[in-house]
Protein backbone atom coordinates (compact mmCIF):
# COMPACT_ATOMS: atom_id res chain seq x y z
CA UNK A 1 0.00 0.00 0.00
CA UNK A 2 1.63 3.11 -1.04
CA UNK A 3 2.81 5.62 2.23
CA UNK A 4 1.32 9.24 2.53
CA UNK A 5 3.08 12.12 3.20
CA UNK A 6 3.07 14.49 5.67
CA UNK A 7 4.57 18.19 6.48
CA UNK A 8 7.58 17.27 8.04
CA UNK A 9 8.41 15.08 5.42
CA UNK A 10 8.05 18.10 3.09
CA UNK A 11 10.19 20.18 4.92
CA UNK A 12 13.18 18.13 4.80
CA UNK A 13 12.11 17.45 1.07
CA UNK A 14 12.59 21.28 0.46
CA UNK A 15 15.62 21.75 2.17
CA UNK A 16 18.53 22.92 -0.24
CA UNK A 17 20.77 20.16 0.43
CA UNK A 18 18.02 17.44 -0.01
CA UNK A 19 17.99 15.46 -3.33
CA UNK A 20 14.34 14.90 -3.86
CA UNK A 21 12.97 16.55 -6.99
CA UNK A 22 9.24 16.87 -6.48
CA UNK A 23 5.62 15.17 -6.90
CA UNK A 24 4.25 14.39 -10.18
CA UNK A 25 0.47 13.20 -10.17
CA UNK A 26 -0.54 11.45 -13.30
CA UNK A 27 -4.47 11.06 -14.16
CA UNK A 28 -6.47 8.98 -16.92
CA UNK A 29 -9.31 11.06 -17.06
CA UNK A 30 -12.83 10.49 -18.75
CA UNK A 31 -15.91 12.30 -20.37
CA UNK A 32 -18.00 11.77 -18.19
CA UNK A 33 -20.62 10.52 -21.73
CA UNK A 34 -17.61 7.29 -21.73
CA UNK A 35 -14.41 6.60 -23.76
CA UNK A 36 -14.51 8.72 -26.73
CA UNK A 37 -17.11 10.64 -26.05
CA UNK A 38 -16.35 14.09 -28.15
CA UNK A 39 -14.75 16.99 -25.50
CA UNK A 40 -14.44 20.71 -25.89
CA UNK A 41 -10.61 22.05 -25.95
CA UNK A 42 -10.04 25.49 -25.07
CA UNK A 43 -10.35 27.42 -28.54
CA UNK A 44 -8.38 30.34 -29.19
CA UNK A 45 -8.18 33.31 -30.94
CA UNK A 46 -8.68 32.64 -34.84
CA UNK A 47 -10.93 29.26 -33.65
CA UNK A 48 -8.20 27.24 -33.15
CA UNK A 49 -7.12 24.61 -31.26
CA UNK A 50 -3.36 24.40 -29.16
CA UNK A 51 -2.27 21.34 -31.26
CA UNK A 52 1.27 19.06 -30.44
CA UNK A 53 3.16 16.43 -31.27
CA UNK A 54 3.77 14.44 -28.30
CA UNK A 55 5.33 10.83 -27.13
CA UNK A 56 3.42 8.36 -26.38
CA UNK A 57 4.65 5.48 -24.19
CA UNK A 58 1.41 3.52 -23.80
CA UNK A 59 2.82 1.32 -26.20
CA UNK A 60 5.94 -1.40 -26.43
CA UNK A 61 8.01 1.33 -28.47
CA UNK A 62 7.23 4.90 -27.49
CA UNK A 63 5.47 6.72 -30.82
CA UNK A 64 5.72 10.34 -31.35
CA UNK A 65 1.44 10.95 -32.23
CA UNK A 66 -0.55 13.96 -32.49
CA UNK A 67 -2.43 15.57 -29.51
CA UNK A 68 -4.76 18.46 -28.81
CA UNK A 69 -4.37 20.45 -25.28
CA UNK A 70 -7.39 20.44 -23.60
CA UNK A 71 -6.51 22.74 -21.14
CA UNK A 72 -3.01 24.41 -20.75
CA UNK A 73 -0.59 25.49 -18.12
CA UNK A 74 -1.86 28.81 -17.96
CA UNK A 75 -5.23 27.83 -17.37
CA UNK A 76 -4.80 25.25 -15.29
CA UNK A 77 -3.35 27.76 -12.72
CA UNK A 78 -6.41 29.88 -12.74
CA UNK A 79 -8.60 26.82 -11.96
CA UNK A 80 -6.19 26.01 -9.06
CA UNK A 81 -6.70 29.06 -7.69
CA UNK A 82 -10.40 29.48 -8.25
CA UNK A 83 -10.01 26.14 -6.15
CA UNK A 84 -7.87 28.24 -2.80
CA UNK A 85 -10.70 30.69 -3.17
CA UNK A 86 -13.41 27.98 -2.18
CA UNK A 87 -10.47 26.51 0.07
CA UNK A 88 -9.66 30.46 2.20
CA UNK A 89 -11.56 30.29 4.82
CA UNK A 90 -11.21 26.22 6.13
CA UNK A 91 -7.40 26.95 5.87
CA UNK A 92 -7.01 30.66 6.63
CA UNK A 93 -5.13 31.89 3.68
CA UNK A 94 -5.17 34.97 3.48
CA UNK A 95 -6.55 37.39 0.45
CA UNK A 96 -6.94 40.69 -1.06
CA UNK A 97 -10.38 42.05 -2.95
CA UNK A 98 -10.81 44.64 -5.02
CA UNK A 99 -14.66 45.94 -3.81
CA UNK A 100 -16.38 47.45 -7.19
CA UNK A 101 -19.51 48.29 -4.88
CA UNK A 102 -18.65 51.70 -4.84
CA UNK A 103 -19.11 52.65 -8.74
CA UNK A 104 -22.97 52.59 -8.58
CA UNK A 105 -24.77 50.03 -11.19
CA UNK A 106 -22.54 48.28 -12.84
CA UNK A 107 -24.13 45.40 -15.20
CA UNK A 108 -25.23 42.24 -13.46
CA UNK A 109 -23.08 39.82 -15.56
CA UNK A 110 -19.72 41.49 -13.91
CA UNK A 111 -18.71 40.78 -10.43
CA UNK A 112 -19.28 43.07 -7.31
CA UNK A 113 -15.72 42.38 -5.82
CA UNK A 114 -12.53 40.74 -7.83
CA UNK A 115 -10.79 38.50 -5.28
CA UNK A 116 -6.75 38.37 -5.47
CA UNK A 117 -7.50 34.69 -6.43
CA UNK A 118 -8.75 35.91 -9.44
CA UNK A 119 -6.35 38.36 -10.26
CA UNK A 120 -4.81 37.22 -13.73
CA UNK A 121 -1.23 37.86 -12.83
CA UNK A 122 -1.48 37.57 -9.19
CA UNK A 123 0.12 40.44 -7.09
CA UNK A 124 1.73 41.35 -10.19
CA UNK A 125 -1.55 42.46 -11.81
CA UNK A 126 -2.44 45.86 -12.47
CA UNK A 127 -6.15 46.12 -10.68
CA UNK A 128 -3.43 45.55 -7.46
CA UNK A 129 -1.43 48.77 -8.84
CA UNK A 130 -4.87 50.71 -9.74
CA UNK A 131 -6.41 50.24 -6.73
CA UNK A 132 -6.63 52.42 -3.59
CA UNK A 133 -6.46 51.39 0.18
CA UNK A 134 -7.95 53.38 2.68
CA UNK A 135 -7.94 56.38 0.09
CA UNK A 136 -4.33 55.73 -0.74
CA UNK A 137 -2.77 54.65 -3.80
CA UNK A 138 -2.36 50.98 -3.03
CA UNK A 139 1.76 51.37 -3.86
CA UNK A 140 2.15 54.01 -2.13
CA UNK A 141 0.98 51.98 1.23
CA UNK A 142 3.51 49.94 3.18
CA UNK A 143 1.60 46.90 2.76
CA UNK A 144 1.56 47.82 -1.33
CA UNK A 145 4.90 48.50 -1.04
CA UNK A 146 5.85 45.46 0.82
CA UNK A 147 3.90 42.95 -1.90
CA UNK A 148 5.14 45.26 -4.90
CA UNK A 149 8.59 44.97 -4.00
CA UNK A 150 8.43 40.93 -2.90
CA UNK A 151 10.35 38.61 -4.89
CA UNK A 152 11.51 34.78 -4.17
CA UNK A 153 14.44 36.13 -2.32
CA UNK A 154 12.90 38.24 -0.43
CA UNK A 155 9.22 36.02 0.33
CA UNK A 156 8.01 37.58 3.83
CA UNK A 157 5.33 39.89 1.95
CA UNK A 158 4.18 37.01 -0.20
CA UNK A 159 3.99 34.50 2.40
CA UNK A 160 1.67 36.92 4.32
CA UNK A 161 -0.88 37.76 1.37
CA UNK A 162 -0.08 36.53 -2.14
CA UNK A 163 1.67 32.59 -1.35
CA UNK A 164 -0.31 31.33 -4.02
CA UNK A 165 2.10 33.38 -6.07
CA UNK A 166 4.73 31.54 -5.00
CA UNK A 167 3.11 28.39 -6.56
CA UNK A 168 2.16 29.97 -9.85
CA UNK A 169 4.75 32.40 -10.54
CA UNK A 170 4.35 36.14 -11.51
CA UNK A 171 6.36 38.58 -13.59
CA UNK A 172 5.89 42.25 -12.01
CA UNK A 173 5.57 44.28 -15.58
CA UNK A 174 3.16 46.60 -15.11
CA UNK A 175 5.54 49.33 -12.15
CA UNK A 176 7.69 50.90 -14.91
CA UNK A 177 11.34 50.57 -15.38
CA UNK A 178 12.20 52.00 -12.18
CA UNK A 179 10.67 49.82 -9.78
CA UNK A 180 10.43 46.11 -9.87
CA UNK A 181 10.21 43.65 -12.57
CA UNK A 182 11.09 41.02 -10.25
CA UNK A 183 10.04 37.13 -11.42
CA UNK A 184 9.39 34.02 -10.71
CA UNK A 185 9.27 30.72 -12.56
CA UNK A 186 5.79 28.70 -11.77
CA UNK A 187 7.02 25.65 -9.66
CA UNK A 188 3.53 24.17 -9.69
CA UNK A 189 2.77 23.15 -13.55
CA UNK A 190 -0.61 21.17 -14.51
CA UNK A 191 -1.47 20.76 -18.26
CA UNK A 192 -4.68 18.01 -19.81
CA UNK A 193 -4.15 16.35 -22.93
CA UNK A 194 -5.91 14.12 -25.29
CA UNK A 195 -4.33 11.98 -27.24
CA UNK A 196 -4.69 10.72 -31.00
CA UNK A 197 -7.53 13.05 -31.88
CA UNK A 198 -10.06 11.26 -34.13
CA UNK A 199 -9.97 14.75 -36.15
CA UNK A 200 -9.58 18.75 -35.52
CA UNK A 201 -10.96 19.71 -38.23
CA UNK A 202 -14.61 19.49 -38.03
CA UNK A 203 -17.06 22.50 -37.46
CA UNK A 204 -19.92 22.75 -35.53
CA UNK A 205 -22.57 24.00 -38.46
CA UNK A 206 -26.14 24.71 -37.66
CA UNK A 207 -29.10 26.85 -38.48
CA UNK A 208 -30.04 30.02 -35.53
CA UNK A 209 -33.89 29.07 -35.92
CA UNK A 210 -37.33 31.89 -36.01
CA UNK A 211 -40.41 30.76 -35.13
CA UNK A 212 -42.13 33.45 -37.55
CA UNK A 213 -39.23 33.13 -40.29
CA UNK A 214 -38.83 37.24 -40.16
CA UNK A 215 -36.85 38.30 -43.32
CA UNK A 216 -33.70 38.63 -42.26
CA UNK A 217 -32.59 41.23 -44.98
CA UNK A 218 -34.99 44.16 -43.27
CA UNK A 219 -32.50 47.14 -42.63
CA UNK A 220 -33.32 48.90 -39.32
CA UNK A 221 -31.81 51.88 -37.54
CA UNK A 222 -30.04 51.83 -33.85
CA UNK A 223 -28.24 53.54 -31.44
CA UNK A 224 -25.15 52.06 -30.73
CA UNK A 225 -25.12 52.66 -26.98
CA UNK A 226 -28.91 51.07 -27.13
CA UNK A 227 -29.18 48.54 -29.17
CA UNK A 228 -32.81 47.66 -27.71
CA UNK A 229 -34.84 50.48 -29.27
CA UNK A 230 -34.30 50.02 -33.13
CA UNK A 231 -36.62 50.61 -35.39
CA UNK A 232 -37.25 49.92 -38.85
CA UNK A 233 -36.29 52.27 -42.49
CA UNK A 234 -37.10 52.19 -45.28
CA UNK A 235 -34.25 50.54 -48.00
CA UNK A 236 -33.03 53.39 -48.93
CA UNK A 237 -33.35 55.69 -46.79
CA UNK A 238 -29.91 57.26 -44.78
CA UNK A 239 -29.80 57.53 -40.82
CA UNK A 240 -28.09 59.90 -39.13
CA UNK A 241 -28.19 61.43 -35.59
CA UNK A 242 -25.39 58.89 -34.25
CA UNK A 243 -27.50 55.70 -35.45
CA UNK A 244 -26.34 52.62 -37.09
CA UNK A 245 -28.15 50.95 -40.18
CA UNK A 246 -27.69 47.12 -40.47
CA UNK A 247 -29.79 43.84 -41.19
CA UNK A 248 -32.60 42.64 -38.79
CA UNK A 249 -30.53 39.66 -38.48
CA UNK A 250 -27.76 41.42 -36.69
CA UNK A 251 -30.55 42.08 -34.07
CA UNK A 252 -31.07 38.62 -33.39
CA UNK A 253 -34.16 37.86 -35.48
CA UNK A 254 -34.63 35.33 -38.17
CA UNK A 255 -33.55 32.40 -39.51
CA UNK A 256 -29.38 32.82 -40.06
CA UNK A 257 -27.17 29.49 -41.16
CA UNK A 258 -23.48 29.13 -39.55
CA UNK A 259 -21.38 28.31 -42.38
CA UNK A 260 -18.21 27.06 -42.35
CA UNK A 261 -16.56 30.24 -41.72
CA UNK A 262 -18.33 31.30 -39.06
CA UNK A 263 -18.84 28.11 -37.42
CA UNK A 264 -16.41 27.22 -34.25
CA UNK A 265 -14.24 23.96 -34.35
CA UNK A 266 -16.34 20.72 -32.86
CA UNK A 267 -15.76 18.97 -29.86
CA UNK A 268 -13.07 16.19 -30.36
CA UNK A 269 -13.06 12.20 -29.63
CA UNK A 270 -9.46 11.06 -28.24
CA UNK A 271 -8.25 7.86 -27.68
CA UNK A 272 -7.73 8.74 -24.04
CA UNK A 273 -6.90 11.91 -21.79
CA UNK A 274 -4.36 12.53 -19.20
CA UNK A 275 -3.56 15.03 -17.27
CA UNK A 276 -0.01 15.56 -16.05
CA UNK A 277 0.61 17.78 -12.59
CA UNK A 278 4.13 18.18 -11.26
CA UNK A 279 5.82 20.54 -8.42
CA UNK A 280 9.11 20.65 -8.39
CA UNK A 281 10.82 20.85 -5.08
CA UNK A 282 14.36 22.08 -7.35
CA UNK A 283 11.84 25.03 -8.70
CA UNK A 284 10.89 26.13 -5.13
CA UNK A 285 14.59 25.92 -4.31
CA UNK A 286 14.24 29.95 -5.83
CA UNK A 287 12.63 30.75 -2.56
CA UNK A 288 15.09 31.84 0.45
CA UNK A 289 13.86 33.06 3.42
CA UNK A 290 16.05 34.62 6.60
CA UNK A 291 17.78 31.56 7.44
CA UNK A 292 17.93 27.55 5.54
CA UNK A 293 15.47 26.66 8.29
CA UNK A 294 12.48 29.18 7.09
CA UNK A 295 13.31 28.72 3.66
CA UNK A 296 12.62 25.10 3.73
CA UNK A 297 9.75 25.52 5.56
CA UNK A 298 8.33 28.20 3.24
CA UNK A 299 8.84 25.83 0.59
CA UNK A 300 6.83 23.59 2.06
CA UNK A 301 4.50 25.36 2.90
CA UNK A 302 4.15 26.40 -0.65
CA UNK A 303 4.22 23.00 -2.29
CA UNK A 304 1.31 22.58 0.27
CA UNK A 305 -0.64 25.00 -1.16
CA UNK A 306 -0.14 23.75 -4.54
CA UNK A 307 -1.45 20.22 -3.28
CA UNK A 308 -4.55 21.48 -1.38
CA UNK A 309 -5.56 22.62 -4.71
CA UNK A 310 -5.38 20.34 -7.37
CA UNK A 311 -7.13 17.77 -5.18
CA UNK A 312 -9.88 20.11 -4.63
CA UNK A 313 -10.00 21.27 -8.45
CA UNK A 314 -9.21 17.57 -9.62
CA UNK A 315 -9.43 15.38 -7.08
CA UNK A 316 -12.94 14.19 -8.40
CA UNK A 317 -15.35 15.03 -11.26
CA UNK A 318 -15.29 18.51 -12.72
CA UNK A 319 -16.26 20.63 -15.53
CA UNK A 320 -13.39 23.05 -17.62
CA UNK A 321 -16.46 24.70 -19.91
CA UNK A 322 -19.12 23.86 -21.82
CA UNK A 323 -18.65 20.39 -23.69
CA UNK A 324 -15.86 19.30 -21.27
CA UNK A 325 -16.85 17.64 -17.97
CA UNK A 326 -14.22 14.94 -17.41
CA UNK A 327 -13.72 12.56 -14.12
CA UNK A 328 -10.46 10.99 -12.73
CA UNK A 329 -10.53 7.27 -13.67
CA UNK A 330 -7.11 6.22 -12.45
CA UNK A 331 -4.63 8.96 -10.70
CA UNK A 332 -0.84 8.04 -9.36
CA UNK A 333 0.99 10.11 -7.18
CA UNK A 334 4.40 9.84 -7.18
CA UNK A 335 7.63 11.11 -5.07
CA UNK A 336 10.54 11.78 -7.01
CA UNK A 337 13.35 10.97 -4.99
CA UNK A 338 16.17 8.49 -4.67
CA UNK A 339 14.50 5.72 -5.46
CA UNK A 340 10.94 7.51 -6.86
CA UNK A 341 8.03 5.51 -4.51
CA UNK A 342 4.40 6.01 -4.84
CA UNK A 343 2.27 7.83 -2.12
CA UNK A 344 -0.90 7.62 -1.69
CA UNK A 345 -3.56 10.49 -3.13
CA UNK A 346 -4.41 12.74 -0.39
CA UNK A 347 -8.09 13.74 0.33
CA UNK A 348 -9.51 17.42 0.72
CA UNK A 349 -9.49 17.45 4.31
CA UNK A 350 -6.03 15.76 4.43
CA UNK A 351 -4.39 18.36 2.12
CA UNK A 352 -6.48 21.31 4.11
CA UNK A 353 -4.61 19.65 7.33
CA UNK A 354 -1.47 19.21 5.58
CA UNK A 355 -1.44 23.11 4.91
CA UNK A 356 -2.37 24.05 7.95
CA UNK A 357 0.75 21.49 9.64
CA UNK A 358 2.99 23.33 7.01
CA UNK A 359 1.80 26.83 8.14
CA UNK A 360 2.54 26.00 11.63
CA UNK A 361 5.74 24.88 11.34
CA UNK A 362 6.61 28.14 8.80
CA UNK A 363 4.94 30.45 11.50
CA UNK A 364 7.61 28.84 14.21
CA UNK A 365 10.21 29.88 12.34
CA UNK A 366 9.31 33.33 12.26
CA UNK A 367 7.43 33.71 8.65
CA UNK A 368 4.13 35.51 9.03
CA UNK A 369 2.16 32.62 8.46
CA UNK A 370 -0.19 30.83 10.04
CA UNK A 371 -2.04 32.56 12.90
CA UNK A 372 -0.82 35.87 11.46
CA UNK A 373 -2.64 35.24 8.96
CA UNK A 374 -5.42 38.12 8.59
CA UNK A 375 -8.61 36.57 8.97
CA UNK A 376 -10.38 39.12 7.08
CA UNK A 377 -9.67 39.77 3.61
CA UNK A 378 -8.02 43.00 2.83
CA UNK A 379 -10.52 45.49 0.79
CA UNK A 380 -9.22 47.79 -1.50
CA UNK A 381 -11.42 50.21 -4.16
CA UNK A 382 -10.70 51.27 -7.85
CA UNK A 383 -8.67 54.17 -8.08
CA UNK A 384 -10.16 57.10 -10.14
CA UNK A 385 -8.41 56.14 -12.95
CA UNK A 386 -9.31 52.58 -12.82
CA UNK A 387 -13.06 53.50 -11.98
CA UNK A 388 -13.26 56.19 -14.57
CA UNK A 389 -11.96 52.83 -17.66
CA UNK A 390 -14.73 50.63 -15.84
CA UNK A 391 -17.64 52.85 -16.13
CA UNK A 392 -16.25 53.77 -19.67
CA UNK A 393 -16.48 50.54 -20.47
CA UNK A 394 -19.61 49.79 -18.95
CA UNK A 395 -21.63 52.98 -18.80
CA UNK A 396 -24.66 53.17 -16.61
CA UNK A 397 -27.93 52.59 -18.61
CA UNK A 398 -29.85 55.05 -16.92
Amino acid sequence: MAKSFDANRLVQACTDLSEDAGITVSTALEPLAGPGAPVKPAVYAGGVYQLDRRWDHEGAIPEAVDVVVIDNVPSQANRLEAALERLREAIGLPEMVLDLSGLGELPSHLPQAISGFRFPHRQADAYLRDALLGGKPFPNTEVGKAVLAAKAERPGPLLEWFPQALAFGFWQSHLGKKRSQAKLARSWTSEIVGYRPATVDTRVLGLKGDPLNLSVVEPVEFDPDDPISWAMVEGGKKVGGGKTKERLSERGHGQVPVNGADASPAAVSFARIEQQSTVSFAGLRRICADSAEASAAARALVASIGVAAHVTAFGRAFSLRSGCELRPRTTTWTWLGAPDEEVSAPTIEEAVQLVRDCAALAEATGLPVGRRWPVEPLRLEPAPNLAAAIHRTWPSSD
